[in-house]
């Protein structure tokens, strides 16, 4: 399955789950850790927790083996690691105080992209 594939199957399953403001962010020229990341809110802990264990679920399903979560102790985060793909999972003020999307969102030389 190609990545592309893989990130609109991901940003569908989020959707489907009631996970809002879903944002993905091409990391192409800006970091070697993955392809892309994908940020999402959810409403409580409890739906972070929810939305983060479908994800990995639903993940399995197509193939993705090696999944995993960080931040399973946090009410407020959740990261998927799905390979080429970092998802972030926050309540919606945590997302608000680290404001990933305007981090990387911007461009950034070559030369200069993060590992």
């Amino acid at each position: 399955m190609k990545i592309v594939d893989i990130k609109k199957n991901i940003e569908k399953i989020l959707d489907n789950n009631k996970a809002t403001n879903i944002i993905s962010i091409n990391l192409e020229n800006k970091s070697f850790i993955a392809d892309y990341m994908i940020i999402a809110s959810g409403t409580s802990s409890r739906h972070l927790q929810a939305l983060s264990d479908i994800l990995l679920v639903e993940l399995k399903k197509i193939g993705l083996e090696n999944c995993r979560i960080e931040g399973r102790e946090s009410n407020d985060w959740k990261l998927v690691d799905a390979s080429d793909i970092i998802v972030h999972i926050f309540h919606p003020e945590k997302r608000e105080f680290y404001d990933l999307e305007k981090m990387w969102s911007e461009e950034i030389p070559k030369e200069k992209a993060m590992v």
